[in-house]
């Protein structure tokens, strides 16, 4: 299946990505190794997905992949609603990755996103 969107988005605990910055390849979240694929939401699905699993959680980085170079192991499968969001079955190459930003907590206790292409 064809990428759904050019770019997709991981939220990571900044001191897990630091690891993955060493050694080039960022093999996971702990949900991710159990799961056999790691996990990324799109542009619209991000947000949620950061309310759903990282309420209230501070020093994370949300980190925009290039879709296309992920290629035929970026998978888009339903989930939550039927929704389809992309899961990577192989590590995540750091040279994949567009940028990486830091996902802080507003005021309101939501976490604020950087402007993010879909």
């Amino acid at each position: 299946m064809m990428a759904v969107t050019s770019v997709v988005y991981k939220i990571v605990p900044e001191a897990l990505w630091q690891q993955a910055r060493q050694s080039g390849v960022f093999n996971g979240a702990a949900i991710d190794l159990t799961d056999g694929f790691i996990h990324f939401s799109t542009a619209s699905q991000a947000r949620e997905t950061a309310a759903r699993h990282f309420a209230g959680k501070d020093g994370l980085l949300l980190v925009a992949v290039d879709a296309e170079v992920l290629g035929e192991k970026l998978v888009f499968e339903p989930s939550r609603g039927g929704d389809l969001f992309p899961h990577l079955y192989t590590p995540l190459q750091l040279s994949a990755v567009l940028w990486e930003k830091p996902l802080p907590i507003g005021p309101d206790g939501a976490h604020v996103f950087p402007e993010m292409p879909e």
